[in-house]
């Protein structure tokens, strides 16, 4: 049976700390994490006590965290991967597989997988398929690329819940950016109709003609849950948008809707507010107030 690999995180947000607090005691001491954002005082304090609470060292420079990996998960944002792969490539130990989990467009994991493979390492493309909490490390995610099977028999003690989406790369990435024109693009519709309901005092009918209209999802509650989405993510989600575009763009088609989801995604993430109680009027009314 296989042993748990040494894992070096490459960004330590939310999806790091998830997959790290999933694993649980079989990561302890296999695991390291970098992130730029160690080196900012403002931010340091913050990154060593997450880093601490999870039982592992968050270094502001690759090198230590890659030294002895054997896997790289790099989950930073849509608009760094590249520059990630690029900052981390000096460092890669040969052979180690870079498991790119950004939301990129397929062009840009292309680029990315340049890099890492002249770097002497196996570059797979990742989608992450849905949040990652409650699921954590269970969370679903596609592989993609030619070393995707070697990625998965090697994650085999991680317990992840990986499938093959493809032998080239772009193919897990296709899949997650199409996927989130509906997903995010619905999150920006429901803001846009939601907000203007609430300032036009016709709420509780747009909800409820909804309701009527789709009976098999409850509209209070998805609404109250895709603005709360976009108030916390808003900023993550209008990076991943702009790479959804550019995957539209790829395919020769224009990218109206997801450009314009970017910056209603963008907009609410700047208010910077507390999303508040889960109910979809306060938190329009908190968005109205900050417009």
């Amino acid at each position: 049976m296989k042993s748990f690999p040494r894992i070096a995180m490459i960004g330590f947000g939310e999806a790091s700390r998830a997959f790290v607090a999933g694993w649980g005691e079989k990561g302890a001491g296999r695991i390291a994490a970098h992130d730029i954002k160690a080196a900012d005082p403002l931010e340091a304090p913050a990154m060593e006590e997450a880093a601490g609470a999870l039982a592992l060292a968050c270094h502001a420079e690759p090198a230590p965290a890659l030294a002895e990996a054997q896997v790289a998960f790099c989950l930073v944002t849509a608009d760094q991967a590249l520059v990630a792969a690029k900052t981390a490539a000096p460092h890669l130990p040969p052979g180690l597989l870079w498991l790119d989990g950004n939301s990129c467009a397929p062009g840009t994991k292309r680029a990315a997988a340049k890099v890492v493979e002249e770097a002497g390492g196996r570059y797979v493309d990742m989608a992450i398929m849905a949040p990652v909490h409650p699921r954590l490390h269970r969370t679903p995610a596609l592989l993609a690329g030619p070393h995707a099977g070697e990625a998965i028999a090697a994650l085999g003690p991680l317990d992840m819940d990986l499938r093959a989406a493809g032998d080239k790369v772009g193919d897990a990435s296709s899949i997650k950016m199409l996927r989130s024109v509906m997903v995010k693009g619905i999150e920006a519709l429901t803001a846009e109709c939601i907000l203007a309901a609430r300032r036009a005092g016709v709420e509780g009918a747009v909800l409820a003609s909804l309701q009527s209209s789709d009976p098999g999802i409850d509209w209070q509650k998805r609404s109250a849950y895709n603005l709360e989405r976009m108030m916390v993510h808003g900023a993550r989600r209008a990076a991943e948008m702009r790479e959804v575009a550019a995957t539209l763009r790829e395919l020769g088609l224009p990218d109206r809707m997801a450009a314009a989801t970017a910056l209603w995604q963008e907009e609410l993430a700047a208010l910077a507010l507390d999303p508040g109680p889960d109910e979809a009027g306060e938190r329009a009314d908190r968005i109205l107030a900050g417009l």
